[in-house]
């Protein structure tokens, strides 16, 4: 039995039969090719790329009909790469002044460009990195004749291990045979792991070398939960699992038996249970697993998706989907939250080279210094909220004079929206984000100014605690249950309490049933979730009295170490809510 460790992209268990997809490695036949034939090559490439072309047309449509127009999007980017004249050129100019064969100079144009974005430091980019040499594959089939197994009819259920998956293969899993996957490359934010997301496949990527350890046919374990691929599992360890995963569907069931009704405490406390999403496809999901409507909707895929700023007409199109699909069920939606390496279309005044991107020019900050950007996406946002209850959530507010900026070029928005006569959502609540400690410390300030408050706990505590979670090294010190956490929690609950605004928790803090306890003992009475979370942090509120919440909130709070939170919070949990076990 080998056990390999990556990141968990998606959540569940899948167990089933191996299938290595696309691990052969490709030979290019020729280095060099004969003067006199350099014309025939340069006609063969100019095939070949309207070939991957015309495939990566079939996949954006393909894309577009099953999951929507923000995952098509990913296919629009591969288009334009792959049909730039730049770079088609440096490939040709290969072929007529150095008879580079088409494929070999493939090859090095492609990888140069790889390994520049590789070189700047910034893990966006290394992932874009990856939908290069993404491409090149395609380029490389193309010439070669050659082709990657289909994965979108298999015969049979598997669990498909690879190098890397192309944005266009994941959305082509067949779903009904296709348990889950793992690949060796891949990050957070690689458009794959967006993809798996949203076909609620268990996923694990970034494992590192691990396919020659499997063999075709060899049973293998997909913990999405928990970043593990188990290979060649023994008998305990396949019991252990099956028995998890038997569990899981059977809670599947049970859960979705409760998705109607309220989610009521035993003293008869309303708590609403909002889902966070990043795509109009999502709000179904949620619907379905009875939430209260969308507590956070990431505006960010509609730039990094795309190679141009969105219109305002795209944005609103968008964001009228999900208030639509809502039905009169609020929708907070949270302006742009992205560094200025992120920002699609190419214009340089958007890209940065800054050494820390996380304390650098990104989210409100980048909003405030493009005004024109920003103006945009109020627009879209407040058309929308015409259908709807639509809220505005500012993010990474770390000042009031920020706040205030904002909330002024929102007005100006408004006062243009009024003079053109163009119908738009004039009693929109405005709220933002506390995730730096610097808001939990005004929070009785900021309170004064807006209408709601929504703690993003993954950034908080990254700031808070100084730790990037990514970063192995340290990753173990970032804690949810650390004491300085609770205190910034209970500081920024306390001040929106004594200024009569609502709290709401957003962060993967919210999604961890531990804390559920906590956070309405600490007074939270919105919590926003993935949507995988929906129905089970529910029917856990319905076995939680508030009484119980505030004893064990009060506790907590006297614990020293991180360590001895988390542990009583464990055992709180499995005391209340005796199903989880």
């Amino acid at each position: 039995m080998i056990i390999k460790s990556g990141i968990a992209v998606s959540p569940g268990i899948a167990i089933g039969p191996a299938l290595l997809f696309g691990v052969r490695s490709f030979r290019i036949p020729q280095r060099f090719v004969a003067v006199d034939a350099v014309d025939g090559e340069v006609t063969r490439l100019r095939l070949a790329i309207q070939t991957v072309a015309k495939s990566i047309e079939q996949s954006q449509e393909s894309a577009s009909r099953q999951l929507g127009s923000e995952y098509a999007a990913i296919f629009g980017a591969h288009l334009m790469m792959v049909q730039d004249p730049k770079l088609l050129g440096e490939v040709e100019t290969l072929i007529r002044t150095k008879c580079f064969s088409p494929e070999f100079a493939c090859s090095r144009v492609f990888r140069n460009y790889a390994r520049s974005l590789q070189n700047l430091g910034n893990a966006y980019m290394a992932e874009r990195a990856a939908d290069v040499l993404d491409l090149e594959k395609r380029v490389m089939n193309a010439l070669l004749g050659e082709s990657r197994r289909d994965l979108s009819n298999l015969s049979h259920p598997a669990v498909i291990l690879a190098h890397n998956l192309t944005p266009s293969e994941t959305a082509s899993l067949d779903r009904k045979n296709v348990l889950g996957f793992a690949t060796e490359g891949g990050g957070r934010t690689s458009h794959t792991a967006i993809l798996a997301g949203a076909l609620e496949l268990p996923a694990v990527v970034g494992v590192g070398s691990f396919l020659s350890d499997v063999s075709v046919d060899d049973v293998v374990i997909i913990d999405g939960s928990n970043g593990k691929v188990v290979i060649d599992p023994d008998e305990a360890t396949l019991a252990g699992y099956r028995f998890v995963l038997s569990q899981q569907k059977s809670e599947s069931h049970r859960l979705a038996s409760l998705n109607s009704g309220a989610a009521t405490t035993l003293d008869g406390v309303r708590i609403q249970v909002m889902g966070n999403i990043e795509f109009p496809q999502e709000v179904q999901h949620c619907i379905e697993r009875g939430a209260d409507g969308i507590g956070l909707y990431r505006t960010e895929f509609l730039y990094i998706g795309a190679d141009h700023s969105p219109s305002e007409e795209e944005q609103f199109n968008s964001y009228r989907a999900v208030v639509a699909a809502c039905n009169d069920r609020p929708v907070v939606i949270r302006t742009l939250d992205l560094g200025a390496d992120k920002i699609p279309g190419g214009d340089s005044i958007f890209h940065t080279n800054a050494e820390n991107p996380a304390l650098g020019l990104r989210s409100i900050r980048l909003s405030l210094r493009y005004i024109s950007l920003f103006k945009t996406q109020l627009r879209g946002i407040l058309r929308a909220g015409c259908g709807g209850r639509v809220k505005i959530m500012f993010p990474l507010i770390t000042s009031l004079l920020e706040l205030r900026q904002a909330k002024l070029i929102l007005r100006d928005v408004m006062d243009d929206l009024a003079e053109e006569r163009i119908a738009f959502s004039r009693d929109v609540q405005v709220g933002m984000m506390v995730e730096v400690p610097a808001a939990a410390l005004q929070a009785r300030i900021f309170a004064k100014e807006v209408d709601f408050f929504s703690i993003g706990t993954n950034d908080l505590i990254q700031y808070a605690l100084a730790v990037d979670r990514s970063d192995p090294n340290v990753a173990a010190l970032y804690s949810s249950a650390d004491p300085a956490i609770l205190t910034l929690l209970k500081m920024t609950v306390d001040a929106a309490r004594e200024q009569g605004i609502p709290v709401t928790i957003c962060g993967q803090m919210s999604s961890d049933l531990r804390f559920i306890p906590l956070l309405i003992g600490l007074g939270v009475r919105t919590l926003s979730v993935t949507p995988f979370a929906i129905a089970e942090v529910r029917d856990l509120i319905r076995h939680l009295s508030v009484s119980q919440a505030e004893e064990i909130a009060e506790h907590a709070l006297t614990l020293d170490l991180a360590r001895d939170v988390d542990n009583y919070l464990r055992g709180e949990l499995q005391r209340i809510y005796p199903e989880k076990q």
